[in-house]
């Protein structure tokens, strides 16, 4: 807050001098603002655990971390070198191999999860020169129903005017229901992989983005008289990102949950949609299902999920009014120069891309059209020349 203060000089030298002090004073008090960070019993590194099992024929993986103390840059902190492995009710026992810094994968030819057997995760850790072992409460693999559908509907973030057109978004729903009714708490996440098809003739023009879902869906149907849930919101995509512009595709996976696993996830989900404040739930106060076996008083971040799971995907191929097309002329052309070789430019490569480069010809003088938006004209800066495999069409 900035605050004016009128003060009334009278002709006197020292009354002059004082009220120069006075302000520079003031001053300096409003323009200093020192970090408040709260005193918290939340120790300097707590670990974390996250980690998956489902009745798919897939690796299934576990990350291990350490959290980052309060009010320092948030970082990933992967925890190497841990014995891990999964154990079942039958006595079975799967290890895990760590794949890259903190993530450890299962042998997919070895281990599928099976509906109805409840697994257990161990961990082994090395810690001040101690080992000190973490361990999961036995979680049942229950079944979890088909997605009936996932679909989409244009959406109007703005009508058309007089002076401007219409502009859409597009909103992504999930339609389920459990006939056996025996699955109460829902969670899904979803994956996107969008089409990129850059408007020049460069050497990278044509690549596909993927990213996961940010966000946590859940639905709890234990209060309905059917476990049904329809027109669920599960993505909504707004016409400033370049997900609409070619082609779309969302595969999205649906998991069924305890009440405990559904009580995580919703306290998870209010950190993360609500605005942060001192008094709001902090990580260390959500308890999962992980412990220390040597100290269970230990606070130990995370949850190890074991569930069915069944996916749906969709395509996405359609008009929508009003996208901001991030690789058009408007956004892309920064300059225009009259060389047959643009590579002497200053900071080309670098800096500067080219977006074409005509040569001299009986009709046309040379000339090079430049970007400072390396993704104009190199589209492996948003993603991969690598088609996915699921990608229909469009070869």
């Amino acid at each position: 807050m900035k605050y004016l203060y009128l003060i009334r000089v009278i002709h006197r030298p020292a009354r002059r001098n004082a009220f120069w002090f006075l302000a520079s004073l003031l001053l300096l008090i409003a323009g200093c603002i020192t970090e408040f960070i709260p005193v918290t019993d939340e120790k300097n590194e707590l670990l974390v655990v996250e980690g998956m099992v489902t009745d798919q024929p897939e690796a299934y993986s576990v990350k291990i971390s350490k959290s980052v103390p309060l009010g320092k840059k948030s970082e990933v902190k992967p925890f190497s070198g841990c014995i891990v492995s999964i154990s079942d009710d039958l006595g079975q026992s799967f290890d895990l191999q760590e794949n890259s810094p903190g993530i450890y994968l299962t042998n997919q030819a070895t281990f599928i999860g099976v509906i109805g057997r409840s697994y257990k995760l161990h961990i082994s850790a090395t810690v001040s020169n101690r080992i000190i072992n973490y361990e999961s409460t036995p979680e049942e693999l229950k079944a979890v129903p088909p997605i009936d559908s996932v679909y989409y509907e244009k959406t109007i973030i703005a009508p058309a005017t007089k002076d401007f057109p219409l502009i859409n978004g597009c909103q992504i729903y999930l339609n389920t229901h459990d006939p056996a009714d025996s699955c109460k708490f829902y969670r899904w996440d979803f994956s996107e992989t969008w089409e990129i098809r850059l408007h020049w003739p460069v050497d990278h023009q044509m690549c596909w983005v993927t990213e996961n879902s940010p966000v946590i869906n859940l639905k709890n149907t234990s209060g309905f008289a059917e476990s049904t849930v329809s027109h669920f919101p599960i993505n909504f995509i707004s016409n400033t990102t370049d997900r609409l512009i070619t082609k779309y595709s969302i595969i999205v996976n649906q998991y069924s949950l305890n009440e405990d696993e559904f009580l995580y996830w919703e306290k998870i989900q209010n950190i993360t949609q609500q605005v942060g404040g001192l008094y709001d739930i902090v990580p260390s106060s959500v308890p999962g299902n992980m412990q220390c076996i040597e100290n269970p008083d230990e606070s130990v971040l995370g949850y190890f999920s074991v569930s069915a799971k069944s996916s749906r995907r969709i395509f996405i191929k359609d008009y929508f009014s009003g996208l901001v097309d991030p690789y058009s002329n408007f956004y892309c052309i920064d300059d225009t120069i009259p060389t047959d070789y643009p590579y002497g430019y200053p900071g080309f490569g670098i800096e500067v891309w080219a977006l074409y480069i005509q040569l001299a010809s009986f009709t046309t003088a040379p000339y090079t059209i430049l970007t400072r938006t390396h993704a104009c004209a190199d589209c492996t800066v948003r993603g991969s020349e690598i088609r996915p495999d699921f990608w229909t069409g469009d070869k």
